[in-house]
């Protein structure tokens, strides 16, 4: 077996060690998955990374796969929808749409 070289921030956490050894440090170039990224940042703030990564099936669920498209077309029966999924953050302030960014759109 091929001895791997990684940081220690990932610990002995199966899900971390993963992440660690196929997406963090790659880059990018698909849409969706930068979509996927962003949401999951922005939903990480203030939280641990492993808190997000551990919700992320269920991100993936609630935020159409991650389709930025289908997302934006969310509307406000959805986002409260969301708001009520204990599979996600359920904080107001991190929902793009909602409270102090509706405007952006």
């Amino acid at each position: 077996m091929k001895n791997v070289t990684r940081c220690r921030w990932p610990g002995e956490d199966p899900l971390y060690i993963k992440y660690h050894d196929t997406e963090w440090g790659f880059p990018i170039h698909d849409d969706n998955k930068l979509f996927e990224c962003l949401t999951l940042e922005s939903a990480q703030a203030g939280l641990s990374w492993i808190t997000i990564l551990r919700k992320r099936e269920n991100y993936r669920k609630a935020f159409a796969n991650f389709d930025p498209k289908k997302v934006a077309k969310f509307d406000e029966a959805k986002i409260k929808k969301l708001m009520l999924d204990a599979g996600i953050v359920r904080y107001e302030l991190k929902f793009a749409r909602q409270s102090i960014m509706p405007n952006v759109f």
